[in-house]
Parts: structure tokens; sequence; C-alpha cells
């Protein structure tokens, strides 16, 4: 299942559109990122996450989370 089908059935399941699957999951992200009290752990890992800007995007956090989960699988 690519990207675009998973943004589709998330959309479906939920009622919305994908633009707004997508704008939604970009603002948990930056929640994530900027918000107060975050632990050095989450620091750390959010530190590890390769991104161009100082926030990831959806796109950037899934390619992160998919490489981890691979190095896992080894």
């Amino acid at each position: 299942m690519n990207m675009r089908e998973i943004y589709r059935k998330v959309a479906r399941k939920h009622g919305v559109s994908v633009k707004e699957v997508k704008r939604d999951m970009q603002a948990a992200i930056e929640f994530a990122y900027n918000r107060a009290g975050r632990s050095e752990r989450e620091k750390t890992v959010q530190k590890s996450v390769e991104h161009a800007n100082g926030v990831p995007t959806v796109k950037e956090l899934i390619a992160f989370a998919v490489g981890e989960l691979r190095e896992q699988e080894k």
C-alpha cells in the first residue's frame, strides 16, 4: 500500500478529505516538536530524524520510521 492509498483510507474512515488528513498529521508532528516539557529521550529521537527545516514533514517522518523498522528487522 502506498501513501496515497493510506491517506485515502484514513480520510474515508474518518469522513474527511485527504487534505485534512495531511494537515492534521503535520499539525500533530509540529505539536510534538514544539511542545514544552519534552523529555531528553524525545529530543534525541527528534534530532535524529532527517528534515530540511526545523520540523519534519509527514513524508520525512514516515521515511525515518520506515528506515528504523527496517533496521530492527536485520
